[in-house]
């Protein structure tokens, strides 16, 4: 018999795929295991057989299943369009029905950062741990050991104290534009909210930093916990309302969550949807008033799975960043493959993690950039980490968010 349900899965859109393999090169865990469960088709067939009684729990379906770095490079190559993020989170979900145990963690970083007043204890409690100098203390002497709460510490990045963000005056506007900044965007990219407000604010556009919005449901959504991620969609939508001004992620990886909304809320979802803009292309539309000097820096470029995947509008960085004087720009990675962080998955996958980021740690050493940009916060982290294991705690390169980068840039 098949794993009891509350949202049962989608085998319609499982039989779409017709297993050609078009997509097993560019399936990253594929091409690192070369094990055909850790494909696209292979895992497909696993939920398949998982959804129809054939296949029953077990720790090497758990472990196939949840290898899955949800870079959804397979969806951008496949002919038949099968929607392969919606299949492995239902699969996901058809696990954390008979295993429960699985959901221990997501249940509590969920109810964490969903949660304004617990997210702002979190933040206090992360910047009075760095500015007391425990952390230093803790890391020179590697007190926390090898396991998964320091792999977890090891990612943490500079954490300022609390405070709102900064909206510069617009004295003229002409129009607002709603500002998602995410859960771990609240805690650790204060300063580039700041900065997309100041290049609006260049643009003639008023930043609005709905107080109300909450974690974008990510979290839930690829554990297997649809029906909260349901829950922090529908807060979402109604935290934004009903106007019809631009909503702008700074996170591609909340970006790709937010545009899922049409499937996760029936109501309002695809009015939401349909309000969503890249904040980078949003300026390049909208950013003719803008301004940059000269800046002589090497900036390498990495572009997140969800940009590259899901949003696909990776060349508005591009094109702005071309109108720095004097900006010398590179491809930190010319075969754009994962980096490995993929939401959780570097601090519960570190070895699978650490050997898709050598790569780029290699890259960055040979390219010696001055500058890597990363629009999504997990990336950052992950590459962050990964710097500062190879060369200590000041990183060099430094890694930038682009709007941080381009708001440094204005003339």
């Amino acid at each position: 018999m098949p794993p009891p349900e509350v949202h049962p899965f989608p085998l319609a859109a499982a039989d779409l795929c017709v297993k050609c393999g078009l997509c097993l090169p560019h399936c990253p865990t594929y091409q690192q295991a070369g094990h055909e469960a850790d494909s696209p088709r292979g895992r497909i067939m696993l939920m398949q057989g998982l959804a129809t009684g054939r296949i029953v729990p077990s720790s090497s379906l758990e472990r196939h299943l949840d290898g899955c770095l949800g870079c959804r490079a397979c969806e951008r190559v496949c002919p038949a369009s099968v929607p392969y993020g919606e299949l492995i989170d239902a699969g996901r979900a058809q696990l954390a029905a008979v295993l429960p145990e699985r959901l221990r963690l997501p249940r509590l970083l969920s109810a964490v950062l969903s949660r304004r007043p617990l997210r702002r204890l979190l933040a206090t409690l992360l910047w009075l741990y760095a500015a007391s100098g425990l952390q230093g203390f803790l890391r020179r002497f590697h007190l926390l050991g090898r396991g998964q709460l320091a792999r977890m510490e090891s990612t943490m990045p500079r954490i300022e104290r609390l405070r709102a963000p900064r909206i510069p005056p617009v004295a003229q506007p002409r129009g607002s534009v709603g500002v998602f900044i995410g859960c771990i965007g609240d805690i650790a990219e204060r300063a580039v909210a700041d900065d997309l407000a100041q290049l609006l604010g260049d643009c003639g556009y008023a930043a609005d930093f709905v107080v109300a919005q909450t974690c974008c449901g990510a979290i839930d959504q690829h554990a297997g916990r649809p029906a909260m991620a349901e829950q922090l969609a529908a807060r979402n939508i109604a935290a934004f309302g009903t106007r019809e001004e631009p909503i702008l992620p700074l996170a591609t990886g909340c970006a790709a969550t937010l545009l899922d909304y049409p499937r996760l809320a029936a109501d309002g979802g695809k009015p939401f949807a349909k309000r969503l803009r890249d904040p980078l292309a949003f300026l390049l539309e909208h950013g003719e008033p803008l301004r940059f000097k000269p800046a002589r820096l090497k900036v390498a470029i990495h572009e997140p799975c969800t940009q590259r995947n899901v949003i696909r509008q990776g060349d508005a960085l591009r094109k702005l960043l071309a109108r720095i004087p004097e900006l010398e720009i590179v491809e930190l990675d010319a075969t754009s493959a994962c980096c490995g962080a993929a939401g959780s998955h570097f601090i519960s996958h570190p070895e699978q993690a650490d050997a898709l980021l050598a790569p780029k740690l290699a890259a960055a050493a040979r390219l010696q950039p001055d500058v890597i940009v990363s629009s999504n916060i997990g990336c950052s982290l992950h590459l962050a980490a990964g710097l500062r294991r190879a060369a200590g705690e000041v990183i060099s390169p430094e890694l930038l968010h682009p709007l941080r980068l381009l708001a440094r840039c204005r003339a």
